[in-house]
């Protein structure tokens, strides 16, 4: 983890955002694209991702071999929810973790939780995906998607090498297609792609984030997200 960039590092948060103001779209309306409902909530934000995010992750099937279709699990996630997810994840670490320092705690959270004040998905520019192969069934990459680091062995981080040959072929095509849509992979989870927010920016070098954290009022049928200074 010591050579890896996590969302705990300070740089990310001090990315500036310069919001474009795009609205949440609905991917279950976007035929070319399959929406799992293994993160499904009654209001339906986990199949919403920002309109320049949805056409990125139109060109990302485009890019992949005949036969095979995306499957977005999860895209936007409500802030609330994101630190309740976090502080839960804290006490995990904590409870299993007793000794270590407060700090640590929180880096080693993050390589599974974004701290909210950071978190790509409240921002509608994060994608949770895997794929569905030639035969119609999902493929394996190895775990499952949401697999922790603790309880996968570190199978999850997208270069793991304790995963088999297939996986790791898998885990090749799924790269080659988000990056042909233009999103950067979070390392610790090879499902984990984003586009326009705070770790986007930082990783190519962009000198602003193009979106910043949405509040569920916002940014949704036509409604403007606001503007970061």
């Amino acid at each position: 983890m010591t050579d890896m960039v996590l969302l705990s590092d300070e740089r990310i948060a001090a990315v500036p955002v310069r919001d474009r103001g795009e609205p949440l779209v609905d991917l279950r309306t976007v035929g070319e694209l399959e929406v799992d409902d293994l993160q499904a909530d009654p209001d339906g934000w986990y199949a919403r991702v920002r309109a320049g995010v949805a056409e990125r992750l139109r060109t990302a099937q485009r890019a992949l071999p005949a036969g095979y279709r995306l499957v977005v699990v999860e895209g936007y996630r409500p802030p609330e929810l994101q630190r309740r997810y976090f502080d839960e994840h804290v006490a995990r670490l904590t409870e299993r973790y007793g000794g270590l320092p407060a700090r640590l705690v929180r880096e080693r959270a993050s390589a599974y939780i974004a701290p909210p004040e950071v978190a790509p998905h409240p921002t509608g520019g994060a994608v949770d995906v895997t794929l569905r192969g030639p035969d119609g069934s999902l493929c394996w990459l190895g775990t499952e998607v949401n697999a922790s680091p603790e309880d996968s062995d570190g199978a999850c981080y997208t270069d793991a090498p304790n995963i088999c040959a297939r996986s790791s072929a898998n885990r090749a095509t799924l790269r080659a297609a988000m990056a042909a849509g233009g999103f950067v992979n979070y390392p610790t989870e090879w499902w984990h792609w984003s586009y326009g927010e705070r770790y986007w920016a930082f990783v190519t070098g962009a000198a602003s984030a193009r979106y910043g954290p949405l509040a569920p009022a916002w940014g949704v049928d036509g409604v403007p997200p606001p503007r970061h200074a």
